[in-house]
Parts: C-alpha cells; structure tokens; sequence
C-alpha cells in the first residue's frame, strides 16, 4: 500500500473548489492511488514529456476525476504518491495550458 503525501501549497488550491468536489477529489485519490499509482488506466495515465511548474520526479502522472486534475508522481522505494496539484480542465483547455 502506498502512503500518500500532499505538497504544501495543496490547501491554496483545494480552495478554489466546492465541497463536494474537494471531497470527491480526495476520495479518488484515496482509492485510486494507495494501490498500484503507476498502472494505467482509463483515468489515469503518465505525461511523458511535460515540465510542471512544480518540483516533481519523472514522470508526472494525471488522474482525471470528471473535469477535475490531480498530478501526481511517485517514488517506488520509498512507496510514496506525491500530490503535487489540483486544477480544473475545461473540454477547451490542454493540459499545459491549465498548469
């Protein structure tokens, strides 16, 4: 099982959410990352080339929660998620441009 630990601005953007979004988003995260973090799915996927504007490991992952982002990265060893962001994708939007 994976230990899951927040960046410490996470609180800031945690903020820009309703209630119920926040706690949908850390319900996902809950559930879909304490168990295998790097394994692919239908929501979750690795974004191999992408430089976040934030202190990360390679690669940085993306776990979609309807039009909500969660990025994260993770140290094997030390089986740890690493959330680094939370932001809203509009349908519009790309990844790089909501970072």
């Amino acid at each position: 099982m994976f230990k899951i630990e927040y960046a410490r601005d996470m609180a800031k953007d945690l903020k820009e959410f309703r209630a119920a979004e926040r706690k949908e988003l850390l319900d996902h995260i809950e559930k879909q990352l304490s168990h295998e973090p790097t394994k692919e799915t239908r929501n979750r996927k690795p974004l191999v080339g992408l430089i976040p504007p934030w202190h990360h490991r390679e690669p940085t992952w993306e776990l979609r929660v309807g039009e909500l982002r969660v990025f994260y990265d993770v140290d094997e060893e030390e089986q740890t998620v690493f959330v680094r962001a939370f932001r809203r994708k509009p349908p519009h939007k790309t990844t790089e441009e909501i970072l």
